[in-house]
């Protein structure tokens, strides 16, 4: 048998060339990428001077569920500060060669717990600008993240914005009319779902967009008793106040949240015009009752169910 040593060296002679055994390519990678998904991630504990904002509350809720109009409502009080979404879904941290991940470890500090001081860093900014002593945060999609905000403020409280789920399709069809309505449902679905699987792991106070544009004052000294802040009938006239741009990606920007005053709301959906896969959801929130839920629904109903 011929040695790959000697067969080098014939090569090299007649040709210049040697053979060389070829590596997997990232090979490494996937064993270490392999070895992150068994290992079960450690849970990030702040440390003393890690958070520089203490018990932030967060609106969890659904797309199209009056969020915007609960935001400058909160924000038009003298103590409380709710700026525009912040998508802080989409805020991360990545530790880009082993020297910056060597670095941080030796400070006891990884990549998850590197993007809580940054998370926790916007929002001090956000707050210490106000002058403001509390911070409230509204984005729809923080219902996707509401664990890690949990374990990134131990101290958070929850405030869960509920609406008629067929309502919040309907919502979002009027302003999206070329939005697929298959998808649409299966979207809102999709938060609901979440927002009703946080409601279960994280304690809170419930506020339904139906109550807050009927009797705004009523849900507002709640909200203002949830969060040990007093009540301030001025809030209720938010107009006269300053709460940034509305602007798309930021929040509602349609003309009913620019009239600076609660408008009252449409009358939800009946049961018959609320698509069957939401109706399990409506029925926990109180929206429906079991018979209505197992009964038919109309042909515009059917028209907006997922096929």
């Amino acid at each position: 048998m011929i040695s790959r040593r000697t067969l080098n060296a014939a090569l090299a002679r007649a040709t210049g060339y040697k053979l060389r055994r070829v590596k997997s390519r990232g090979g490494g990678r996937q064993r270490r990428e392999q070895a992150d998904r068994t290992v079960p991630r450690a849970r990030v504990v702040p440390a003393p001077g890690d958070r520089l904002v203490s018990a932030p509350t967060f609106i969890i809720c659904t797309l199209r569920s009056g969020s915007t109009l609960l935001r400058v409502l909160m924000n038009s009080h003298s103590q409380l500060h709710a700026p525009h979404e912040l998508h802080l879904r989409y805020v991360t941290v990545r530790l880009t060669s082993k020297w910056g991940r060597r670095a941080m470890n030796a400070l006891g500090l990884d990549a998850q717990a590197l993007k809580y001081l940054l998370w926790d860093r916007i929002l001090h900014r956000q707050l210490a600008a106000s002058g403001k002593p509390k911070i409230v945060c509204k984005t729809p999609n923080d219902v996707f993240i509401v664990d890690e905000i949990a374990e990134c403020w131990p101290d958070a409280r929850f405030i869960y914005l509920l609406r008629h789920p067929g309502a919040i399709v309907r919502s979002r069809q009027d302003y999206r009319a070329a939005a697929d309505p298959d998808r649409n449902v299966a979207l809102i679905r999709r938060y609901c779902d979440a927002l009703e699987s946080a409601r279960r792991r994280h304690p809170g106070h419930t506020v339904r967009y139906e109550e807050l544009t009927t009797d705004p004052a009523g849900v507002l000294q709640a909200i203002c008793d949830f969060l040990d802040v007093p009540w301030e009938p001025e809030m209720l006239d938010y107009g006269r106040f300053e709460h940034g741009e509305y602007r798309i990606g930021l929040g509602d920007w349609k003309s009913a949240i620019r009239t600076g005053r609660v408008q009252p709301a449409k009358p939800p959906p009946g049961p018959e015009e609320t698509p069957a896969a939401l109706r399990e959801i409506a029925e926990t929130w109180g929206y429906l009752s079991d018979s209505e839920v197992t009964s038919e629904p109309s042909a515009s109903a059917r028209a907006l169910e997922p096929r």
